[in-house]
């Protein structure tokens, strides 16, 4: 039996990785922080709302591997010891080193005030497209297994080269721009085509998070999606996008 759309997944939030999404990290936001975090807000809680576990997909140096929902960590290396848990159930100390895609994953669970459960799939941020493909594939098969509703949470930053970010900022805008722009353009239409095609080197050179988590995205859905875009901006010099994907009729 071939899988379907409503079989793999219930819903998809895209959201960016920014450790200024916790307020006690960054007081004092400005408007265009603010209006990030709103999205992000009802992003988080449009996925809690479809379904109480997720799948959260994110890229690290530290390479592939899975992080199970009894995981804690803590937001401690980024000035403030604000500690988050993936599960219900995670005990024991915060691991120190959990990863940031994992930290703001656990810290949106928590915020939407639901039991979410939320297992980390990691990998590399160079990982090549069939990686990706094959990840996205198996996350595919294993929900289209699973009676119990899914949520698929892809966290990632688009280009990171704004004023102060990269030496080489006047040079690189125009393709960040253009870069931001496919992106952007790809989450709010759903176009899994576009995603798959973005290219490792470009998202590379342009310090972009997000590329091989959004296409883990893009193999685990494939077309029919509707696709929102709650949110695309770069407040400081970091594009940041907000979107939610639910399944076509």
């Amino acid at each position: 039996m071939p899988l379907t759309l409503r079989s793999v997944l219930t819903m998809v939030a895209v959201l960016p990785e920014p450790p200024l999404l916790v307020p006690e990290l960054a007081t004092g936001a400005s408007t265009g922080v603010r209006q990030l975090r709103a999205a992000v807000a009802d992003a988080a809680a449009r996925l809690a709302g479809a379904a109480r576990r997720w799948i959260a997909v994110g890229s690290d140096p530290g390479g592939r591997r899975t992080v199970g929902p009894q995981a804690r960590g803590s937001f401690r290396g980024f000035g403030v010891d604000v500690e988050i848990a993936l599960g219900p159930a995670a005990a024991g100390a915060a691991d120190l080193c959990l990863p940031l895609p994992l930290l703001v994953a656990g810290w949106a669970a928590g915020a939407t005030g639901a039991a979410v459960s939320v297992r980390g799939e990691l990998l590399p941020p160079h990982a090549p497209r069939p990686d990706c493909a094959a990840l996205g594939a198996a996350i595919a098969a294993e929900c289209a297994d699973d009676p119990e509703p899914v949520g698929l949470l892809v966290l990632g930053d688009g280009a990171a080269v704004g004023v102060g970010r990269d030496p080489r900022f006047v040079e690189l805008a125009g393709e960040a721009a253009a870069f931001d722009g496919t992106v952007a353009a790809a989450l709010r239409a759903a176009d899994v085509d576009a995603l798959a095609e973005l290219d490792a080197g470009t998202a590379g050179s342009l310090h972009a998070t997000g590329r091989a988590p959004w296409q883990v995205l893009a193999a685990a859905t494939g077309p029919g999606w509707r696709g929102e875009l709650l949110h695309s901006a770069a407040p400081h010099g970091v594009t940041y996008h907000v979107a939610v994907w639910s399944p076509g009729a």
